[in-house]
């Protein structure tokens, strides 16, 4: 099948199966009558497995590791434990960051509420955000 074809099946775009081709993430074979690259199953099959695994929060370096190491008739369940491991942790971390992040947001937000706007002078730029009262402290000033 031709990009468009696959794409379609896949439910992706053109780009996405070119760029995944360019990466040797899907491997076309040429059709020696005309040039032209086209798919099979195989990469019908390594398509949709990218697809799942980028819902997983897989990166697309740790699918062409893991699909490298089926290619080698190599199990990578394994590996695929440990990457989802360290992955579930970061998010863990990130969604803590943003909790804290929504809770200086709301902060200042209800804050600003019975502040007055004004104008800009020499010694101040956003007197919203100057005189925010953190009460994190130096912690949040990164």
């Amino acid at each position: 099948m031709k990009v468009g074809e696959l794409a379609k099946l896949a439910g992706v775009t053109g780009d996405t199966v070119r760029h995944y081709t360019r990466i040797g993430l899907l491997r076309p074979k040429r059709n020696l009558d005309n040039g032209y690259q086209y798919y099979d199953d195989i990469a019908l099959k390594h398509l949709r497995f990218a697809q799942k695994a980028r819902l997983l929060g897989f990166s697309l370096n740790d699918i062409q590791t893991i699909v490298h190491h089926e290619h080698n008739s190599a199990s990578p369940c394994s590996m695929v434990r440990d990457l989802m491991g360290n992955q579930f942790t970061k998010v863990v971390k990130q969604i803590k960051e943003l909790e804290e992040q929504l809770a200086r947001m709301e902060s200042a937000m209800n804050a600003w509420k019975e502040m007055p706007d004004a104008t800009p002078g020499d010694h101040s730029i956003c007197p919203l955000i100057e005189h925010w009262n953190n009460q994190e402290g130096s912690k949040d000033e990164r």
